[in-house]
């Protein structure tokens, strides 16, 4: 009996893991919605925004996105944040897209990405300690922490 409770418990786990929204990888034709650049050739830098209608946008960097995340609604984008399903950035050390949640930001750094300044995806707090001590980091936040404000302007 405790072996087939323990099957079933697998299977559910198993099954919710798989319906769970994924990010896709752009392809070569996708760009920027805030500033037209190619994703492809930025790939180590990419972010993505996943909506609940299963629609997907991709972004050159993390400032970006988060430009575009405060801008909703706007004249081009009727969505509101509410219509956000989860948001991915690339964590700099291992390169692999994970959720905003799981990461930290490190702004103020010396590390520029594609469109300069760039705020930096760091998993976990030691991490992001580390990347500011080393890189001439200023602050380190959490996405729930971050305000318009803080985007960098460049």
């Amino acid at each position: 009996m405790r072996i087939l409770i323990y099957l079933l418990l697998c299977l559910l786990l198993f099954s919710s893991s798989c319906f769970a929204k994924q990010p896709q990888q752009p392809d070569k034709k996708e760009r920027c919605p805030v500033c037209g650049m190619f994703i492809s050739p930025y790939r180590d830098w990419m972010g993505t925004i996943l909506f609940k209608d299963d629609s997907q946008l991709f972004f050159d960097g993390a400032k970006d996105l988060f430009r575009y995340y405060f801008s909703l609604p706007n004249k081009n984008d009727s969505r509101t944040r509410d219509d956000i399903a989860e948001i991915y950035l690339t964590d700099y050390y291992s390169v692999r897209l994970l959720p905003v949640n799981q990461l930290f930001l490190v702004l103020g750094s010396d590390v520029s990405g594609p469109m300069g300044h760039e705020m930096i995806p760091v998993t976990g707090e030691e991490a992001a300690k580390t990347f500011a001590k080393d890189h001439n980091g200023q602050k380190i936040i959490s996405f729930e922490q971050l305000t318009p404000q803080l985007i960098p302007k460049d």
